[in-house]
């Protein structure tokens, strides 16, 4: 798992918990890097892992609510770090079909050594699309944030349905089926 990343979860815990939190979580986890991530770096999607579960005990907030605010968080830290990849877009729809063709292509040509997860959509008719996630770091409750977050972003209101499906050889599948909610005034 990239750097930015972890760096990111380390402001984040610092700023919306407190630097002891952040201490605390990191003295508290086995990290190679001793908590010390460069923004480039690779480092063992575990180490994400022991943080968030250390942060969870710290906090009695669960593990997946903290994945799924880390993954709101980190959209919005994306789109300011790097607006190029959501100013070009309109909707939630349209950045999201962009995802694995064009912003993934890009992301890899900046961090060579990313492994990121797959996705794959379908648009079922005007208002609604299913998003397919893989990962071999079964990371949907983030995965699911960071949706959130893009749909947060463009102001898009819409209702998420979200289905676990089996693991395979790729790891964790998840279906997310999204649906835009009528703006209706009484």
């Amino acid at each position: 798992m990239k750097g930015i990343v972890f760096r990111e979860f380390i402001a984040m815990v610092e700023t919306q918990f407190s630097l002891e939190t952040a201490d605390q979580i990191i003295s508290a986890s086995n990290l190679s890097s001793d908590g010390a991530y460069t923004s480039v770096g690779t480092y063992p999607p575990q180490e994400m892992v022991d943080l968030v579960t250390h942060l969870s005990a710290s906090t009695n907030i669960s593990v997946p609510d903290l994945l799924h605010h880390f993954g709101k968080h980190l959209f919005k830290r994306f789109s300011e770090i790097h607006p190029e990849y959501v100013k070009t877009h309109e909707s939630a729809f349209e950045l999201l079909r962009q995802l694995d063709g064009h912003i993934h292509v890009e992301v890899r040509k900046l961090y060579i050594d990313a492994e990121l997860p797959a996705f794959d959509y379908e648009e079922l008719g005007d208002g609604e699309m299913v998003f397919i996630y893989r990962s071999r770091r079964k990371l949907s409750d983030f995965a699911q944030g960071l949706i959130q977050g893009c749909i947060d972003h463009f102001g898009d209101p819409m209702q998420i349905e979200r289905t676990n499906l089996p693991d395979d050889d790729s790891g964790a599948h998840t279906r997310f089926t999204l649906k835009r909610l009528n703006d209706v005034t009484a």
